[in-house]
């Protein structure tokens, strides 16, 4: 079985893998730019999604035989550890005009829209923030982001920003990095992400009904996904 899955999926992919009683091969990549894949006609049984939005596309078009929700995901700040206040928070951090931000492409990949998302969310002042935002991971031709690193580490160390927007499925491994600090955005304004499945073929039934299952949800649980 041949899976297309998103880039944030790969780190509790193993572990999901490791309970599936069938070999599966896996590829990961913005899920913008897989659904583009597949509409150009690359092969694969199943593709997950950190949108629910590109699943659906290809539900529509006659692409997908169904469509199967399994996780929830939500947006944080990584900054660097020297730049907050005592006093800042996630809003104070983003608006002050002296610090760089970096996000994922939207359109190409879905952290990217949430980002956008979140912007709105912000009204007026987020509207400047938008104006400030880079977005310089996940699109077509993003410089890759080596093996072994996260985006927000990657970026945030090579100095190309202060500050990255990124899943918090990821704050566990990136408040272990000396130099970067993890700011939460509260519920009010955090955009939710619906990672959901396309199944593309028959056998891969199996694999979304194990998507959706308690002991899939108990390991995303575990990566920092919702279920």
């Amino acid at each position: 079985m041949r899976v297309l899955a998103a880039g944030s999926l790969r780190p509790v992919w193993p572990a999901l893998m490791a309970h599936f009683p069938e070999p599966v091969e896996s590829c990961f990549a913005p899920a913008g730019l897989l659904r583009e894949r597949i509409e150009a006609g690359e092969y694969c049984d199943l593709f997950a999604s950190a949108s629910d939005e590109h699943p659906n596309k290809l539900l529509g078009d006659g692409r997908a035989r169904s469509v199967v929700p399994f996780a929830t995901n939500i947006l944080c700040l990584t900054v660097r550890s020297d730049l907050p206040e005592p006093d800042d928070d996630w809003h104070s951090l983003l608006t002050r005009p002296s610090l760089r931000i970096a996000t994922s492409t939207p359109g190409a990949d879905p952290s990217g829209d949430y980002a956008q998302a979140l912007f709105s969310r912000m009204g007026k002042a987020g509207e400047a923030v938008r104006q400030r935002a880079q977005p310089l991971v996940g699109g077509r031709d993003s410089a890759p982001i080596p093996a072994g690193k996260l985006a927000a580490e990657w970026i945030i160390q090579q100095d190309q920003a202060d500050i990255f927007i990124g899943y918090a499925s990821y704050r566990a491994a990136l408040s272990q990095i000396a130099g970067l600090s993890v700011m939460t955005i509260p519920a009010a304004w955090n955009p939710v992400a619906h990672y959901a499945c396309a199944v593309i073929t028959p056998q891969a039934e199996r694999l979304a009904a194990f998507l959706g299952s308690e002991q899939a949800k108990t390991l995303l649980r575990k990566a920092g996904f919702g279920c």
